[in-house]
């Protein structure tokens, strides 16, 4: 394998794992809470502090990353999240289960380390595609957390998803060491405040981010509080399991890997990265606010397939906006910034989206509907990007004409 294939796999294997740690708990986590007695407060609470510590890390590994380079903030916390996961598999109460959502949470903040990596090694007209690999691990790591989860405590009892998720980032972190070298020039580190969340609000602020930064912020709200209240309806209505949950966020990733993987690199070249983000803002507003008024497993289905192909055009396509966007020594920077807005957005999803399905399950769908509704508008408002083909050069100004003095102005009176 190239050495450029092979850096761009183990990102890719990174991000996944990442994506697996957010969801690996939630088939498992009803029981997980019944049998530590935790209530509706202590099952949100797991949910959102994971969200909630990658806000944390997201605004502060970016940066770093800008300042020490991108290989050992990823090093670092390949082995942080193998701690993690070991205390999700041994935690034998609630506040070791809950502090493992903590690690994990805070390990799980090195993607716009990962992200930035992605686009140090690609140029800007690759970056969208480079970041469509990005939004297939997004993707299918959202999948295989569920599916490791479900079919794994299933199988071989509720430690073993767990013990695969450490032995994912050992694996992780083995690759890594010996196939990543650092991607950032020493002539590109920026040092910046580690501890200020400035970059944030300069994001926002800037008019070209600003409608992005509303995306990240209200696309994760909406399909986090979907992640949360769906195996609640399923569960309720029409009597699913772990194993049809599984099989459901299996769905997710298949498609998510089929098109992020292959699909997208020909779509963007052909409708860019715009009408994606749009296109796929209110796909996924119609798939949710459907949900409830759907009497069949069958058709439970197809609004996910409908779900699993929106996110996958939007996802990469919004993060190579990011990346299209920065300037070169602000990748990690700006990216940490979407990825802490976005952290925030999974964090009050949750508990917000789940307390509105308490009062209403039908209201709470529509709700997040029609949050994914306002991304889309606030999506066009998106600036369009225009991508020069590679190895396109640009063509040469033309030499400058030398002037020519005028002759003098006839003597007066001639």
């Amino acid at each position: 394998m190239p050495a450029s294939r092979a850096r761009r796999a183990v990102i890719f294997f990174t991000v996944m794992i990442d994506l697996i740690g957010f969801g690996i708990v939630l088939p498992i986590l009803p029981s997980y809470a019944q049998r530590f007695g935790a209530g509706g407060l202590g099952y949100g609470a797991i949910i959102g502090v994971f969200s909630l510590m990658q806000f944390v890390a997201t605004a502060l590994l970016g940066k770093f990353s800008d300042r020490v380079g991108r290989r050992p903030v990823l090093l670092t916390t390949m082995l942080i999240n193998a701690v993690g996961y070991a205390l999700f598999a041994f935690a034998g109460s609630y506040w070791i289960l809950f502090l493992s959502r903590v690690v994990s949470g805070f390990a799980g903040g090195n993607i716009s380390a990962a992200q930035a990596y992605m686009a140090d090694i690609s140029t800007p007209a690759e970056r969208s595609r480079a970041m469509g690999m990005v939004g297939a691990a997004f993707g299918i790591g959202f999948s295989l957390g569920p599916a490791i989860a479900g079919f794994s405590d299933h199988f071989f009892g509720p430690t073993a998803p767990g013990l695969i998720a450490v032995g994912l980032s050992l694996a992780n972190f083995v690759s890594a060491y010996f196939i990543l070298p650092e991607s950032l020039a020493p002539e590109h580190r920026v040092k910046r405040r580690l501890l200020d969340l400035g970059h944030i609000t300069e994001a926002v602020a800037r008019p070209r981010l600003r409608p992005l930064m509303a995306v990240w912020a209200l696309v994760p709200f909406a399909f986090a509080g979907y992640t949360v209240i769906l195996p609640l309806q399923a569960y309720t209505t029409l009597g699913w399991g772990k194993r049809e949950l599984a099989i459901l966020f299996t769905l997710i990733g298949v498609t998510a890997a089929a098109i992020q993987g292959y699909f997208f690199g020909r779509i963007v070249r052909r409708s860019g990265e715009r009408s994606l983000v749009i296109l796929g803002t209110f796909g996924m507003a119609l798939s949710i606010g459907i949900i409830p008024f759907l009497p069949t497993s069958f058709l439970l289905y197809a609004a996910t397939f409908l779900l699993a192909v929106s996110n996958s055009i939007f996802a990469p396509a919004a993060t190579g906006l990011v990346s299209v966007y920065a300037d070169v020594t602000e990748q990690g920077t700006v990216l940490g910034a979407a990825q802490a807005i976005g952290a925030l957005g999974r964090t009050a999803g949750p508990p917000i989206i789940g307390t509105v399905y308490d009062v209403s399950p039908v209201t709470s769908f529509v709700f997040a509907g029609f949050v994914m509704v306002l991304a889309g508008l606030a999506g066009l408002k998106l600036a369009p990007v225009r991508h020069m083909p590679p190895g396109h050069v640009p063509p040469s100004p033309p030499p400058p004409v030398p002037s020519v003095p005028l002759p003098p102005p006839p003597p007066a009176g001639s």
